[in-house]
């Protein structure tokens, strides 16, 4: 049996692993909060709002995010991909997301401002319309990435092939087209 839980505050609270399962929170807030030791069974976060929270290594392969925003939280090491894909709706500021993994995921318009986005798997993953506002991408890999309509304008240390990534109509700064210039060996200064 499935918990409802609506419109309630959390803060300070260090989730066990199982403390959170069979769980729905909607119109939640949860203030810096630990999930790290979760191992998400059943969860379903919709339109909840996490700051300042820890996700490191969590484990939220049947977990639902149908609306959420991440604010300021520490998420190294998550794998996205297995999440319930229905109405999956997320978006990252002044987030810590290096090594995470999005692989195949539909991430539309999704938005990523001001996160460290070091060597994360956007292999397969569909990025139309995404903005990347400040982010550092550094071995981020793109590889059979759909991006158009992608801004990375004010990104950075991405390097992305164009012969193997959609890239219709993104949008880049020209002090950062080296990025899409690697493959080709050209030295631009």
């Amino acid at each position: 049996m499935t918990e409802y839980i609506f419109e309630t505050e959390f803060n300070n609270i260090n989730y066990e692993a199982s403390s959170a399962n069979f769980k729905e929170f909607e119109r939640c807030t949860f203030n810096e909060c630990d999930f790290s030791e979760c191992v998400f069974v059943a969860v379903t976060f919709i339109d909840c709002d996490f700051n300042d929270c820890n996700f490191n290594g969590a484990k939220i392969n049947h977990t639902a995010f149908r609306t959420a925003f991440f604010n300021r939280c520490t998420i190294k090491e998550v794998n996205f991909a297995m999440c319930d894909k229905l109405i999956f709706e997320i978006h990252f500021k002044d987030c810590n997301l290096d090594f995470s993994k999005f692989y195949t995921l539909k991430l539309k318009e999704t938005t990523f401002t001001n996160c460290s986005m070091v060597a994360i798997d956007f292999m397969s993953t569909d990025l139309t319309a995404v903005v990347f506002d400040q982010c550092d991408l550094y071995r981020s890999e793109f590889e059979k990435a759909t991006a158009n309509k992608c801004d990375f304008r004010t990104s950075y240390n991405y390097t992305i092939d164009p012969s193997k990534t959609k890239l219709k109509k993104a949008i880049f700064s020209l002090e950062n087209l080296k990025g899409l210039l690697f493959t080709h060996d050209i030295i631009v200064q």
